[in-house]
Parts: structure tokens; sequence; C-alpha cells
């Protein structure tokens, strides 16, 4: 098989890839590991920035997204039993974010790919990319029992932190950071309306909580938990009374219950590599960087690196210049680092440290307290949290 660009990972940030590719003329081919009934039920972050939205929509995948998307104007900030707004658009000069889940955004994308788009092949995994320093890698994949070779201009990994595409970086030019959180959160997914219309984040007396949404019918809770926990030790009540306790306020508010249909837990990571291009093998979302979901920056980071991938080749297409294509790399990785410091710094802020004191406990007051007193301070919070600017 020949094509333009060989794209590996068929999630988020490898079909919107081939949907702007599309659009710009430029053929691609998609290779995804899993079966199509996986993707489209495959349970993810659901927390859109504006620029996300704009890419979905630039795509031609926004028609759903615009009429069940969940448009909110802030987050709650709750500690010491109180609650304070931060509002986003009197912040950021009408910044908003978006609830879609990313289950949703795979069905609209995939749909299209397949209604229209280049090839996209299910069940095609990935075992090598060669050649990536040359004209014309190659990757090699196995689809219908056949080992089969895929040779392009250019190869892009969006094949997750566990795929095969950043194997083929070098050892002697690869730098990897990383940090792991000692916690982790128990996620679930409970048929309730949500208690809330916006997201609440949660300092509580057992560490943090989280209150979201899938729909106006579906809320997704998630709870830290240490590490190690397995979500069958933790039956629905005690997790309904745990949530219930971490959210308490001196107000008329009490959170809903209803039938848990989905558990799990997940570990708290930050991970990022350098750099996101060798050769013609570029790395995109997850296979780059990982980020602890408290800043929820996982799905956005990795549309706005595509959305930089699309552009320079367009350009190198369409003028013949590989300026923004050499850029790629540096680019995102100033966004990356970005988001990195600000997950961090939502994540060290909420959670209960384990090996924690007294004095760690007054330093995370004292951070919460100083963005719900400060403009600026809340100004810099919702800055990050809506999204920065792509500047591209």
């Amino acid at each position: 098989m020949r094509t333009t660009v060989g794209i590996i990972g068929g999630g988020p940030a490898g079909l919107l890839l081939a949907r702007l590719l599309h659009r710009t003329g430029i053929d691609c081919v998609v290779l995804e590991s899993r079966a199509r009934s996986y993707v489209e039920r495959r349970q993810r972050a659901g927390m859109l920035e504006q620029g996300t939205v704009d890419a979905l929509r630039e795509s031609g995948a926004g028609t759903r997204l615009g009429v069940e998307g969940m448009v909110h104007h802030g987050i709650e900030l709750r500690f010491e039993r109180e609650r304070h707004r931060i509002d986003f658009p009197s912040l950021t000069g009408g910044r908003m974010v978006t609830i879609y889940a990313q289950t949703e955004i795979v069905k609209d994308l995939v749909a299209l790919q397949l209604a229209d788009g280049p090839p996209l092949l299910f069940g095609a995994r990935a075992l090598a990319v060669e050649k990536a320093e040359s004209e014309a890698p190659v990757v090699r994949f196995v689809h219908e029992g056949r080992e089969l070779t895929l040779t392009c201009d250019y190869v892009v990994g969006c094949d997750g932190s566990h795929g095969i595409a950043r194997d083929a970086f070098p050892a002697d030019v690869s730098r990897t950071y990383a940090h792991d959180y000692p916690y982790s959160w128990l996620g679930v997914l409970a048929e309730v309306p949500p208690s809330c219309e916006e997201l609440v984040y949660a300092r509580g007396p057992g560490g943090f909580a989280l209150h979201s949404m899938r729909s106006p019918s579906l809320s997704r809770l998630y709870l830290q938990v240490p590490n190690g926990t397995v979500g069958d030790d933790w039956p629905d009540d005690r997790i309904w009374d745990e949530l219930a306790a971490r959210f308490a306020i001196d107000a008329d508010w009490r959170l809903e219950r209803g039938p848990i249909t989905a558990k799990g837990v997940t570990p708290m990571r930050s991970l990022v590599h350098e750099p996101m291009r060798y050769g013609r093998l570029f790395l995109a979302g997850d296979a780059a960087h990982i980020v602890p979901p408290t800043g929820a920056k996982g799905l956005n980071l990795a549309v706005s690196d595509v959305r930089v991938l699309a552009r320079g080749l367009a350009e190198l297409y369409r003028t013949g210049s590989p300026e923004l294509l050499d850029a790629y790399s540096d680019l995102c990785l100033d966004r990356v680092w970005q988001a990195t410091r600000f997950s961090y710094d939502m994540t060290r802020m909420l959670h209960a440290q384990p090996d924690g004191d007294a004095f760690d406990h007054q330093v995370q007051l004292a951070r919460l307290r100083r963005i719900t007193a400060s403009r600026s301070a809340a100004a810099e919070l919702a800055a990050n949290y809506t999204g920065l600017p792509l500047t591209v």
C-alpha cells in the first residue's frame, strides 16, 4: 500500500488529523488496531476547550456537537464546606468550554471517515515504523491475518502511550520526563441527572472529588483513592457516601444518587517525550505526552497537536515550504509543557497528599483562597482551563 500520510491510531487525534488532511486534499490511511465496536464505546474525558470545538467544526464533525454539546461558562471550587464559582467569560474575554463525550466525538469522526474519507482500517495492528529518517518511511502492520506494509511520505503516531510509534525514535535522540502521583482516581458513570450545572472540583475531608457529566441524564464522578485500589473493593453505597462527604457544603444542596453502570481506577501520571518528531515520523496526543485528568488537557492537547501538524502538512504541499512542519515539535512542546504545569498545579492543589502534614494542607488551602479571592489569580486559572491560544 502507498499513501501520503500514514496515521497509526484511530482515536480522536488520528481521526481528526485524517479529516483535516482530507479537507485539504492530502491523502492518508488510518490504521486502528481495535474493532470499530470497541473504539466507539471506549469511555474517555469529554471537556472540550473552545479551540477543540473549533477544530471539530472545521473538520465537518460539529453538527451533533452543536446540538448535544453542553456549553459551560465556569467551574466551581469547593473547600472547607464553601462553594466558589470561577466565571470563565468574564475572566477570559468570552471563552467557554463544552461537555461532549469523547465516545461521541469518535462516533462522529468514524462516520464521516467511512462515508467520504480516506481508508480507515479497523483491526489493523501496527508492528513497527521503519526507515523513519528516509523519504519513504514504512509502517508494517497485520490486517485480516496478513502482514502488510504501508509506504508513506510521512507517518504520524497517534497510537497512545503504549503504541509502537514512539519505539521508532532512537534512544540517543529521545528524552522522557515522567512523574507518578501517589494516588489514583476511582471513576464512576451513573444513570442519574447531574447534581450541578457545571463541573465541581472539591477538596474534601477525605481528599479530592470531581463532579462531571456526560449528558443531561448521565453523571460522571471521581474520587481520589490510594494507588493500587481495586474498584470492586468499593461498593456503590460506599462510593456515594464518600462523594457526598467530599462535596458537602453549608448550603441547601445535595448529591443525587442513582445506578452506577461503570467503574474504573485511573493512575495519575505526567509524561512528556521529546522531541515529537524524528525524520518523517511525528508523534501526537498520548503517544507524546500524558497529563493527569485534573486539568482536562489530554484530549485538548491531542487536538492542538494535530491542528498544528495538519497546517504544517497543508503548507508544505500547497507552497513547498517546510517551515511550519519543521517547527512542529517546538511549537507543540511549548504548549504541552504549559498544560503539564497547569495539570500538575491543579492536581497538587486539590489532592490530599498521602505523606503530607498540616503544613501541606494549609498551603493547599492558601492556594485555593488566593484563586477565589483574587481576580488575577482566577483569570490565570480560567485562561489555562479554557485553553491557551494556538499561535499558528
